[in-house]
């Protein structure tokens, strides 16, 4: 039998991109709402009651407001928004964060995709701190850089449109350090606060860089950025959607350069550390639409479901 589905939200980037997912499968089947009751509250009751999996692609708000219309104990809910997160009764919808992570989501009916900042931050953090590398106290700062597909459909349309040079160069944004993707790095990077975080939206459409600062002052055990890149190799062995990169090698650049866009169109996160004995930075890159949001929302799906959980995506 196949697998009802119902996208809550269908309209924005985050719905689209589940549907580009789910078209082409065989094995679900679309439950889709009529254009002129999108936001008719009986009509998305009736819809999510219907449906084994429902994606709640919608502002906080109204996916607290979807939530509380199920009115059964089978249907799973994937949430994309910031609502559940940090709750405890919602399982965080990132399968390699712990060993134990993946049988969560699995057992799940509440799951709530991570940011996409957030997913790149806690895979190079959450190691560390599991490891003792790094204190629970650790100051952490990043940034993010990413593309403008991040932003929405309001976003995409003002870039796409062109005519407006301020556009051409990077942007950094949200510089009051109340960035929405705070509280969920904090509490599944294993940290007691938040990083100092600035992120910064690019003139290109999708890929994400998080880098974070350190020194090897800041670590236990002496430990060096070459015990670091070695500490991820170890953790994430076996995960087919992490991949750690050798450290500081050649292959690591494209003349020199840094590539944010080299995981488009893949699940996957690359994980690098670059630097020195006195100074180092972590980098994990990743596709915000893909990982970072509508992929890693049909990764929670597949397991959910108990099908493969590579079905529809690319590695």
């Amino acid at each position: 039998m196949s697998t009802k589905v119902f996208v809550d939200g269908q309209e924005g980037t985050t719905g689209l991109k589940i549907f580009e997912y789910l078209s082409p499968r065989t094995d679900v089947e679309i439950l889709r709402i009529d254009d002129a009751k999108r936001k008719d509250v009986e009509e998305r009751r009736r819809l999510i009651n219907a449906s084994d999996v429902t994606f709640l692609c919608l502002p906080d708000v109204a996916s607290r407001e979807s939530a509380s219309l199920v009115e059964n104990d089978r249907t799973v809910l994937i949430d994309a928004s910031t609502a559940f997160r940090t709750q405890a009764d919602w399982a965080y919808g990132l399968p390699e964060l712990t060993k134990a992570q993946r049988d969560k989501v699995r057992k799940s009916k509440r799951i709530a995709v991570p940011g996409c900042h957030a997913s790149a931050f806690i895979l190079a953090m959450r190691p560390l701190v599991e490891a003792r590398l790094v204190a629970p106290e650790f100051a952490a700062h990043s940034y993010s850089l990413t593309g403008y597909s991040g932003g929405g459909k309001k976003m995409i349309a003002e870039y796409e449109a062109g005519g407006n040079a301020k556009l051409a160069s990077p942007r950094p944004y949200a510089l009051g350090l109340t960035h929405k993707h705070l509280p969920e790095m904090a509490v599944h990077g294993g940290l007691k606060s938040a990083p100092v975080f600035t992120p910064i939206v690019g003139p290109f459409y999708k890929g994400l860089a998080v880098t974070t600062y350190f020194s090897p002052k800041q670590l236990t055990r002496g430990a060096k950025p070459q015990d670091v890149q070695a500490l991820f190799a170890e953790y994430y062995a076996g995960e087919q959607f992490v991949r750690v990169a050798p450290f500081n090698a050649d292959e690591n650049l494209d003349a020199g350069m840094f590539d944010v866009q080299a995981n488009n169109d893949t699940n996957r996160v690359d994980l690098f550390v670059f630097g020195n004995d006195e100074q180092f930075v972590t980098v994990a890159r990743l596709d915000n639409l893909g990982k970072g949001a509508s992929g890693a929302a049909i990764q929670c799906m597949n397991l959910a479901i108990g099908a493969d959980e590579n079905t529809g995506l690319h590695a």
